[in-house]
């Protein structure tokens, strides 16, 4: 759990330098540098999703995890945790529901979390998740500047999914191979296109309704094979 721990460590502290050291930017600043923001994370997502053999399996994983994210309401169970959060916290500067939303999407999805997560609870080596607190906490300073408080709060969920992976570290490293693992990372890579595209605000895509994707794209692997 050490890397997990660093990991939301890195969060909370690059949200709380984001939110409260860097002071309120004027609009047109915050537009621009918003915009920078969803550039840069949709490079994330291309260089992500590329690493697919198979563009059928990325596309049924989001169809089916879409409907099951659907049925599940995902992104309205994100978005109703995130504002009793910010009754909890009270008035703050930024769109703090949005700024929980978009970075607990953004930190939990890819494989550096999963594979992450498996090394540190396998293993013992929290290497990955080092150099992914690293990321994070700096991608949450950026995130933070903008969104507001509600980024760093995004530790939570993260603690939580990564956590569990790491309690399960057996069981999900026995059964994972890599193709599962790449197609998995390329299906979150589109996942995370679609925040890119909320950001620059090109699209008002259900992002947290697609998560089950990324559970169903090594199912599919596994089945495809």
């Amino acid at each position: 759990m050490l890397g997990t721990v660093v990991n939301a460590a890195a969060i909370i502290l690059g949200g709380l330098l984001g939110a409260y050291a860097i002071p309120s930017l004027p609009r047109p600043i915050e537009r621009t540098v918003t915009g920078a923001i969803g550039l840069s994370v949709l490079l994330i997502g291309v260089k992500m999703a590329w690493r697919t053999e198979d563009i059928v399996i990325p596309l049924l994983s989001l169809v089916l995890g879409g409907l099951a994210g659907e049925m599940l309401s995902i992104e309205s169970r994100l978005e109703r945790l995130g504002r009793a959060m910010e009754r909890w916290v009270g008035p703050t500067r930024g769109d703090f529901t949005r700024g929980f939303v978009t970075a607990t999407l953004l930190f939990c999805v890819g494989a550096m979390a999963v594979m992450g997560a498996i090394e540190g609870g396998l293993r013992g080596d929290h290497s990955i998740l080092f150099a992914k607190a690293v990321l994070d906490g700096t991608m949450a300073l950026v995130f933070a500047s903008t969104l507001g408080i509600g980024v760093a709060l995004s530790a939570l969920p993260v603690l939580l999914y990564q956590g569990s992976i790491a309690l399960a570290a057996g069981l999900i490293s026995s059964v994972l191979s890599e193709p599962m693992v790449e197609e998995m990372t390329a299906t979150g890579g589109i996942i995370i296109l679609g925040v890119a595209l909320n950001i620059l605000g090109t699209t008002d895509i259900r992002v947290g309704n697609l998560l089950p994707a990324v559970v169903v794209a090594p199912l599919l692997v596994a089945l495809w094979g």
